[in-house]
């Protein structure tokens, strides 16, 4: 008889708290995101990835951790998950390292973890670079390059494995940043070791490029460009990252780096915004989202910008949707298309298709979304 695919699953179940709620991240905040309103979503996150498994159930032994980082969910999906480690009430970074270690220890072909980069260092921080792992993306940002670019493409890379095809292994570096400058608008992220992780083409995210845009002519034509469509009848969502605060600079309003603004003409309404706080600004009223695409990943939704929720996203309407990006920022993508990972399937599938992406004044590509 064949032996079995030996798929050891960690959840971090605080992973991606402090997103909706405009924290940043959720590195030593995990209990205030929950008193804002924070739900956790990790575990759907992997439900995601371990919904592409299913047909390939009977070829598949799972081992995890017990309780919310693992064994709940596993065994609400029907299996019987053997449970390596029993962590601690409140999980702790030490939970995720004691399990990766533990998973290891028995063997297992692939440890699959749901979490962000502080998930990602953890483990990094407890494999060899021998054990092959890969990451359910779940977390608020993710600079790591051992993540899937969404849950199920996550969970098909595992299926491709399961299913016996031949996929090379590659050692991808681990990214982590200062959430406390993070908070502050600052990114000052710095590599942590590398983890081997399964390649597969589409499937498995670049590392995100870091730096500043130094392309500022091109920034001032977009920002004019913008300006020029300025509509006083619209408000208009402000998204995160250096080419969005370009724009706002450039109309002379004070702009969160990091965050969700919403503005009107000239006046800003509301700063760094959490998700509900969005929703009760929309209702009834119309408005654009405005939103630039993260450099050498291409995610337009889903990174670092979880206060644009499905619930947003649906009531300001798909047509209503402005991106900005420089004809550089498209091109390091090499052919590779946008990528909408907002946490419910159905939207990303109807988010799909081809935009205008203003790249200039009077200048504008059309660039698809997968």
């Amino acid at each position: 008889m064949n032996r079995k695919f030996r798929l050891g699953v960690i959840i971090n179940p605080l992973a991606g708290l402090g997103g909706s709620v405009a924290l940043k991240g959720s590195d030593g905040m995990a209990e205030q995101a929950l008193a804002l309103g924070a739900k956790p979503k990790a575990h759907l996150r992997m439900a995601t990835a371990l919904e592409q498994i299913e047909a390939l159930s009977d070829t598949v032994e799972l081992l995890t951790a017990s309780g919310p980082m693992g064994q709940t969910l596993l065994e609400s999906l029907g299996y019987r998950p053997q449970v390596v480690h029993r962590c601690s009430d409140i999980t702790r970074d030490t939970d995720t390292k004691l399990a990766a270690q533990a998973l290891m220890d028995k063997g297992v072909d692939l440890i699959l973890f749901s979490g962000g980069d502080g998930t990602a260092r953890d483990i990094c921080a407890q494999v060899h670079d021998r054990q092959p792992v890969l990451g359910v993306p779940a977390g608020v940002k993710i600079h790591s390059g051992v993540y899937g670019i969404t849950p199920k493409a996550s969970g098909e890379v595992v299926a491709k494995m399961i299913r016996g095809e031949l996929l090379s292994t590659e050692l991808a570096e681990v990214r982590d940043i200062d959430e406390e400058a993070f908070r502050q608008g600052q990114v000052r992220a710095r590599h942590y070791g590398e983890m081997r992780i399964p390649q597969a083409l589409h499937y498995v995210q670049a590392v995100k490029m870091g730096g500043v845009e130094v392309e500022a002519l091109v920034l001032d034509d977009i920002s004019a460009e913008f300006q020029e469509r300025l509509d006083d009848q619209w408000q208009y969502i402000m998204g995160s990252g250096s080419t969005v605060a370009a724009v706002m600079e450039h109309l002379g309003l004070e702009n969160t780096l990091l965050g969700v603004d919403l503005i009107v003409e000239d006046q800003v309404l509301g700063q760094d915004m959490t998700a509900d706080q969005l929703i009760s600004q929309v209702k009834g009223r119309p408005t654009k989202l405005v939103v630039t695409l993260i450099g050498g990943q291409g995610h337009l939704f889903g990174r670092g910008n979880q206060q644009l929720s499905p619930q947003l996203i649906r009531a300001v309407g798909r047509e209503n949707i402005l991106v900005l990006a420089t004809k550089a920022k498209l091109e390091a993508l090499e052919g590779r298309p946008m990528i909408a990972d907002t946490g419910d399937p159905e939207l990303d599938a109807q988010l799909a298709g081809w935009y205008p992406v203003i790249t200039g004044y009077h200048d504008e590509v059309l660039y698809p979304l997968a």
